[in-house]
């Protein structure tokens, strides 16, 4: 464990994870330690593949109440679920979790809405832990309104890349969730559908309209 240590919907919608993006303008090469000497001053960031990413549109750092209200429903839902699973078991992380998914060429996500983290990735948490180091079981991302769709596809990918065996990528506006997995194809789901994550996660199932309000 590392102690060292993102409105209108999205435009187009995700449903298959595409060949590598190109590197978007304005981005530079960035190391972890100086990553994590950057200041915290409103601005969303974060690593992919040792490159900087930044959000300086003022918006991106508001969770308005659709998307909190998301974000409880996740972690309020995975929590019911976690409950009833036998020791050790993992934990739910949520509100900006950051991770070092990578170390060599870092990937860095310092915004994930909700996680599920290993027992060993919680046993490990300290008090100066900036950085959960290592894909997590379970990713969540709530699409805000100035995300587009080439950072969520980009980020999703990376996810992937990384070793995250599971993605949620839910649009509160139009209520629909889609799950991504390594290798597989992209199931998108609509409010009427009944949702499952066997085998990381097994037994759990909820309705997809129980996410939104």
């Amino acid at each position: 464990m590392s102690t060292v240590a993102p409105h209108p919907p999205v435009s187009g919608a995700l449903t298959s994870t595409p060949a590598s993006l190109p590197m978007p303008s304005g981005s530079r090469r960035i190391t972890l330690e100086e990553f994590l000497a950057l200041p915290d001053d409103g601005v969303e960031r974060w690593v992919i593949r040792g490159q900087l990413r930044e959000k300086r549109d003022s918006d991106m750092t508001r969770r308005n109440r659709t998307h909190s209200i998301t974000e409880g429903r996740i972690t309020r839902i995975l929590g019911k679920w976690l409950d009833q699973q036998p020791e050790p078991r993992g934990e739910i992380v949520c509100g900006e979790a950051g991770f070092l998914l990578r170390r060599n060429e870092a990937t860095v996500t310092a915004g994930v809405d909700v996680a599920l983290i290993t027992a060993a990735q919680a046993d490990s948490l300290t008090a100066s832990t900036t950085l959960i180091e290592g894909p997590p079981l379970l990713i969540a991302e709530v699409l805000s309104p100035s995300d587009t769709l080439e950072e969520v596809t980009e980020r999703v990918e990376e996810y992937l890349a990384c070793g995250v065996p599971l993605i949620w990528v839910l649009n509160p506006y139009f209520k629909t969730l889609t799950v991504h997995r390594p290798g597989m194809d992209v199931a998108a789901l609509s409010p009427t559908d009944t949702l499952s994550a066997y085998p990381q996660l097994p037994g759990f199932q909820a309705r997809v309209s129980d996410f939104f309000r």
